[in-house]
């Protein structure tokens, strides 16, 4: 299979748990609806939603640990994704984070405070061989001079790389084709700043497009030297917003992939996330590009 799309960074394995009637309250009973064990992080879900888009993926990042690892495998096997980069170890159980989710809200547990604050790395070395001959790729910003090193190969292969909440002062900021930037990054590195004060500041240090999303609000969007353009989201029937933004990334690779201008790819990405955010669980009703494309026609 040759790889179009390459993905680095967190792959997991995510246990879900969708409540019934609200979300967690101390001291009271609450009742799982459904709950699962899937794929999951930035790179792993959208690597998802890519080869559910008709794309061949690559991906690397997160070493696979033990209870990780049959799951992972199992699940990729009949999809057009290579996990030949990724690092399969035998003296883990491997990274795994635990979702509790209602309706628009959700709760995210795990170690990574641990993990990140140890000397030990717990993902894998980018190899340039991986990369070349894709025609797009996506890095997730977590793993320090990793993560830089592939945007370096990919600077040095002319290949376009779509990042995420990645600040103004960064390597991969500057560098990327597309920078999706949440409304948590502006409040854990511009201590909450609008996103009407952080954009200018964005635009101004970057080489490519820069997207602010905010939620079920207007997405802010535009490059260094050009005026702000807004998008409104998709009106959709929310059922778990679990994996949202790593399908908007994966709509932008999409996007990259196609050569779609910015308007069109701001508009695919966020179809995207509209139809992930309509299902749960994720990993087993990624979009597809029939999906995608009916949604745009329906407009927002």
């Amino acid at each position: 299979m040759k790889a179009e799309a390459y993905l680095f960074g967190q792959v997991l394995g995510t246990h879900s748990f969708l409540l019934r009637g609200g979300f967690l309250k101390p001291d009271e009973y609450s009742e799982i609806d459904a709950q699962y064990f899937l794929p999951g992080g930035e790179t792993g879900t959208a690597a998802t939603v890519l080869s559910s888009l008709g794309v061949n993926v690559r991906m690397d990042g997160t070493h696979i640990g033990t209870a990780v690892a049959p799951m992972l495998r199992e699940f990729y096997q009949y999809k057009t994704v290579d996990l030949s980069p990724l690092q399969f170890v035998s003296d883990d159980p491997g990274v795994m984070d635990y979702v509790v989710i209602a309706g628009l809200v959700r709760s995210p547990m795990g170690r990574f405070q641990t993990l990140f604050s140890g000397d030990q790395k717990w993902w894998s070395t980018p190899r340039e061989e991986d990369i070349i001959g894709c025609r797009a790729a996506a890095v997730d910003p977590f793993f320090r001079e990793e993560s830089d090193k592939v945007a370096e190969i990919c600077l040095k292969h002319g290949i376009p790389y779509v990042t995420i909440d990645s600040p103004h002062d960064t390597f991969l900021h500057k560098h990327a084709a597309v920078n999706v930037v949440s409304g948590e990054c502006l409040h854990n590195h511009y201590n909450g700043a609008s996103k009407e004060e952080v954009m200018p500041l964005l635009q101004e240090t970057a080489e490519g497009l820069v997207i602010i999303t905010s939620g079920g609000g207007e997405m802010m969007y535009g490059r260094k030297g050009e005026e702000v353009k807004y998008m409104k989201p998709f009106s959709v029937e929310v059922k778990s917003t679990l994996g949202a933004g790593d399908t908007y990334k994966a709509g932008c690779v999409y996007a990259l992939l196609h050569g779609m201008s910015d308007e069109e790819l701001v508009r695919f990405a966020s179809a995207c996330s509209g139809i992930a955010i309509s299902r749960f669980p994720l990993p087993l009703n990624p979009p597809t590009l029939k999906e995608v494309n009916a949604l745009i026609a329906k407009g927002n």
